[in-house]
């Protein structure tokens, strides 16, 4: 089993700026729930226990959200409120959460590589917050069950179009399942001309302690930044890798289209507003006719 998982959540969200100058992107509110809290809650129904979050400067609304809050709680039970109550405790019950500072932003690969000490000699998922994945089996859940199957690491993709690849890590291989592909080689944020297929890396991992010694040595690429991928693409020298082409619709909330199909999704299958929000959306549609 699979029992830590590590979300880097240390980026400057420039894309969403101005709304990410003074809080997280991680904590931007999709419907009800801050991004990041997507992906926790899948982690926690996946079975995994503790979760270690890489934070940088700014980014105390995040451990914030996350802890115990006795004086709302309080307020809240005086009040009644139980539904909201329940809904506080929630978050904080959902796993066992550490934190630790990415000192310098070096990219994704040394922020993975900050939590060597915390996960030891364990295999474990890592996990982006911005791609949220709505399935009926959590996708780690998915990610993890093809590593106790395949016994080596196991990245999830799914098919981007082609003028897109350049916003992805992207990997040649061929199929072995009609789910499972073996790697052959990865690439980070390809052009057209020189993508080895439309196969894109989506951000669930599961991976094992040998990437460390391999990030350690990785030097920056891509944006100036050591990137996973690149680590991943000399690991391969080591043993095979997976990919998994997971069961699940996937968002991009790090982009703001994307964040916006999120959050129209989301909003409809919310059963408070579902209704009403559909009923908005179609009186929109006529106003634009």
């Amino acid at each position: 089993m699979i029992k830590k998982a590590i979300f880097p959540a240390a980026g400057l969200g420039t894309r969403f700026l101005p709304a990410t100058k003074a809080q997280p992107k991680e904590m931007l509110p999709l419907v009800d729930k801050p991004i990041i809290q997507y992906g926790i809650e899948e982690v926690a129904q996946s079975g995994i226990k503790s979760v270690l979050i890489v934070t940088g400067r700014g980014k105390s609304a995040i451990t914030n959200h996350f802890d115990s809050s006795y004086e709302l709680e309080s307020i809240l039970k005086t009040r009644n409120k139980n539904l909201f109550l329940s809904k506080i405790k929630h978050i904080s019950d959902l796993v066992n959460i550490y934190y630790i500072r990415q000192k310098t932003p070096k990219g994704v690969g040394d922020a993975i590589l900050t939590g060597q000490d915390f996960i030891g000699d364990e295999p474990f998922a890592v996990i982006f917050s911005d791609d949220i994945i709505d399935s009926h089996i959590p996708a780690s859940r998915q990610l993890i069950d093809a590593y106790i199957k395949y016994k080596s690491p196991i990245i999830a993709v799914t098919e981007v179009p082609m003028e897109e690849t350049h916003r992805y890590g992207i990997i040649k291989g061929h199929k072995i399942t009609e789910s499972i592909y073996m790697v052959e080689d990865l690439v980070e944020k390809p052009e057209i001309s020189t993508a080895p297929s439309n196969i894109a890396i989506i951000g669930r991992y599961i991976l094992e302690p040998s990437i460390f010694p391999i990030l350690k040595h990785t030097k920056a690429s891509v944006g100036n930044e050591i990137q996973l991928t690149d680590a991943l693409r000399i690991l391969l020298d080591n043993g095979p890798i997976y990919a998994l082409k997971f069961e699940g619709k996937r968002f991009d909330a790090g982009d703001k289209l994307g964040f916006l199909d999120a959050t129209i999704h989301y909003a409809l299958k919310n059963p408070e507003i579902g209704e009403s929000f559909r009923e908005l959306i179609k009186r929109y549609s006529e106003d634009v006719k």
